[in-house]
């Protein structure tokens, strides 16, 4: 169990681990606390957008769109590798997912199928989403696939997390498909080799 850091810290952790960061406006302050609580915070889960453009990316997941209000994560990730900070705190990200899942998170346990949404991830997770089309051939650059590493890696480093504790969409709720075009094993590798 860990309380969620602060927003500078979290700003500070990433810098420390090489990350490119872009401060979006009120940021640190921009989030969904009044629908419920952050925290405990268990892992990091990782998204893909299904946009194109970074700037229209970052409008996106900043604000949002109709049904389902900003922040859509704490920080977008680029085809660049840049990180832009768009929220913190309660982030409408995750949504609901499997407790037996963040059960497997907690303990940094293989984990099971995602068969039931009866959990609040958005209480429980850092979320990246990642610019990508999501279809499985808009293609993942090496300096993003780095910066998924590099922001994983930095939160898990601050909480005394393994690779375990990043999840993909996928992993959480069922009939997700996100990130779709790496493998979050693969992922979860390199976050391992990053902490060693």
């Amino acid at each position: 169990m860990a309380s969620p850091m602060s927003a500078s810290k979290f700003l500070d952790i990433l810098r420390d681990e090489g990350v490119t960061v872009v401060e979006v406006g009120n940021w640190r302050t921009h989030n969904r606390n009044h629908k419920g609580p952050w925290g405990p915070v268990h892992g990091v889960m990782i998204h893909h957008t299904v946009t194109s453009g970074t700037a229209n990316t970052v409008r996106i997941v900043r604000d949002g769109y109709a049904g389902l209000p900003g922040p859509l994560c704490h920080g977008m990730i680029a085809k660049n590798g840049t990180v832009h900070l768009v929220g913190y705190g309660r982030a409408n990200h995750a949504g609901n997912g499997d407790d037996d899942v963040l059960r497997a998170v907690i303990a940094e346990k293989a984990l099971p199928p995602d068969n039931e949404a009866n959990t609040d991830g958005n209480r429980h997770f850092y979320g990246f989403e990642c610019e990508n089309l999501g279809n499985g051939t808009d293609p993942w650059p090496t300096a993003q696939l780095e910066a998924i590493e590099r922001v994983s890696a930095a939160i898990c480093r601050q909480h005394n997390w393994g690779a375990p504790s990043v999840i993909g969409h996928l992993e959480w709720q069922p009939g997700k498909v996100d990130p779709r075009g790496f493998s979050m094993k693969s992922m979860r590798a390199r976050i391992h080799d990053r902490l060693k």
